[in-house]
């Protein structure tokens, strides 16, 4: 069983109810789900969907056919039903859209009547939809009731008349649609769901967060919000800023006053952070940031996917600045590395990056549980009576590590002094050549190689001597890892997934390498048009890729698209201009 819902309407039509309730009532029947949005720049109107798959296994990624169709609007049936299933249906309220389709696979749902006459008001007709929904599928109506009451906590009075639209709902879709065949698997036990962005902000909480600053710009605003809505109970400053510059300043500034900090941004406010990233370079100030790509450059397409600003991340800044590079595919990687993010810029002094894009940031995942107890929160910070009993203190002591003692500002009897201009180890700003040279040498020389041991090596997955072996990072980890358990039947087949991007692994620890080399076929699997994971690597390594997968229309891989594009590869198709799949190249 491995069934995909799609909602189709225009913004402000209520697509997200209709997809958060319907994730909800499958996470709690025990399936396995990923759900994710495709939506344009802007409040109201357009063209966007929702699409949910669940499954009694694990399901990682977007697939093609669509086995239920919700149409809010016109647009939504034309444009979609090629995408049906065999044995699936679209379901509309000809009398709302204004228009009528013929097809026995193109059922007429009146969502408005229902809700007028269950209900009240035809506002509840996203709950009529669901309803029916649940109702073809064979599935219980009470899941979308139990659902309905968690929604409605705060206003119990729309508690009922949303149960009863529900029945309505339920019961419409059950008696009209005869041929539906859909088989839900058995109730298991019920599963949470989380999105990307709400993964990075709890794991932030978990790590010990109490100062995040930001700007809002997509896809990194969901962070913003969760920890505003969350941040009083614990204990977590929360500012929007006026602009990216100020967001990353008022990072820094509680960062030297002892707070664990972070802020987060996308590719155009991150260009306004570049100065900033830089000041806590010299000034060896911890941070977070999270950079979540979209499509550039310039404003791009605001709302759309993308994974072209890995070497920004890596290289903007004036100077020589270390720093960490970590890209979360998936909730569970998010919790590792975003603690580790915080664990690393506090005990090495140097910026940490979590990078992400729309499609981690906006999709859904079901998990049995997330594991708190994994996660560690030190303090490497020099605070208190340890301050008070330092017979010296230098801000920027040369030691062998090149770490320096960091203390928090106020506690006698030293004071923390540091600059933006190259400094002694007091902090006060020089001149002299031998203190530069033995200062640059302090921040990268000697923290980078210990750094570089922290870093883990990229997952395998799927054979340990394949064939054919796939390699990527962040947010293609899904759709990677289904594409080898597809052909796994028929081939060797693996895939190397990086999320700890850089420093890349110490020379001991790459394994992965000889992997690399002795598939028959390595090909790289990137959303972006240059192949920038591809460069990083040869350049970290000097290992080439003969062939890449790039797609950059702004939309992730489906399994299908990619699956194509692999088996083109393999049959020596000659690849176009257009690529093997539209809009892959």
């Amino acid at each position: 069983m491995d069934y995909t819902i799609k909602i189709g309407g225009a913004a402000g039509q209520g697509l997200q109810t209709i997809g958060t309730s319907l994730s909800k009532v499958f996470t709690r029947y025990g399936y396995h789900l990923f759900a994710y949005q495709d939506y344009e720049s802007r409040v109201r109107g357009g063209h966007n969907f929702y699409q949910i798959r669940f499954s009694e296994k694990q399901v990682l990624c977007p697939r093609v056919p669509v086995d239920i169709l919700i149409a809010l609007d016109k647009v939504t049936v034309p444009r979609h039903k090629d995408e049906l299933a065999e044995g699936g249906f679209a379901i509309y309220d000809a009398a709302d859209i204004g228009e009528r389709y013929e097809g026995d696979n193109l059922i007429d749902v009146p969502f408005n009547n229902i809700a007028l006459k269950e209900g009240g008001n035809k506002v509840m007709s996203n709950t009529a939809a669901s309803g029916a929904v649940l109702g073809m599928m064979g599935m219980d109506a009470k899941l979308l009731e139990d659902v309905v009451e968690y929604a409605f906590a705060g206003k119990k009075d729309m508690i009922e008349p949303n149960k009863k639209v529900a029945r309505a709902g339920h019961e419409y879709g059950m008696k009209n649609c005869p041929r539906c065949a859909f088989q839900p698997a058995p109730e298991a036990n019920a599963k949470l769901s989380i999105e990307g962005n709400t993964a990075i902000a709890l794991a932030a909480i978990a790590s010990g967060v109490k100062f995040y600053a930001a700007y809002p710009m997509t896809p990194s605003t969901g962070i913003l919000t969760f920890l505003a809505m969350h941040g009083q109970r614990h204990g977590i400053m929360v500012e929007q800023a006026e602009d990216e510059v100020s967001a990353i300043n008022m990072a820094l500034g509680a960062s030297y006053a002892g707070l664990r900090s972070m802020t987060g941004t996308s590719g155009g406010g991150f260009a306004l952070m570049v100065e900033g990233l830089s000041l806590a370079g010299m000034t060896e100030t911890p941070v977070v940031i999270v950079l979540g790509q979209r499509p550039g450059p310039a404003t791009g397409l605001p709302t759309r996917t993308e994974q072209a600003d890995l070497l920004f991340g890596l290289f903007a800044g004036h100077g020589e600045i270390p720093r960490i590079l970590f890209a979360p595919g998936t909730p569970e990687q998010a919790f590792k590395l975003v603690n580790k993010a915080f664990d690393l810029t506090e005990k090495y002094q140097v910026p940490a990056m979590i990078l992400t894009d729309q499609h981690y940031a906006d999709s859904e995942w079901s998990l049995d549980k997330i594991d708190l107890d994994a996660l560690a929160c030190h303090d490497y910070r020099v605070r208190g009576d340890d301050f008070k009993a330092l017979k010296e203190y230098k801000r920027h002591a040369l030691t062998d590590d090149g770490v320096s003692p960091m203390a928090v500002p106020g506690d006698a009897p030293f004071t923390v002094v540091t600059d933006s201009d190259e400094h002694d180890e007091e902090g006060h700003l020089i001149e002299d050549a031998a203190t530069r040279r033995a200062m640059v040498e302090k921040r990268y020389h000697k923290k980078l190689p210990n750094i570089r041991r922290e870093i883990e090596p990229p997952l395998l997955y799927g054979s340990e001597k394949p064939e054919l072996l796939l390699v990527g990072w962040g947010s293609n980890y899904g759709v990677m890892k289904e594409a080898v358990d597809r052909m796994s039947s028929d081939r060797e087949a693996a895939m190397l997934h990086f999320s700890e991007l850089f420093p890349f692994p110490e020379e001991g620890r790459r394994g992965y390498l000889d992997i690399m080399s002795k598939a028959k076929t390595t090909i790289c699997i990137e959303n972006n048009a240059s192949g920038r994971f591809a460069g990083l690597l040869r350049m970290e390594t000097g290992f080439k890729f003969e062939r890449s997968i790039n797609k950059y229309d702004g939309r992730p891989f489906s399994l299908e698209e990619l699956l194509e594009e692999i088996d083109g590869h393999l049959s020596g198709l000659q690849r176009t201009e257009a690529g093997v799949v539209p809009g892959v190249r």
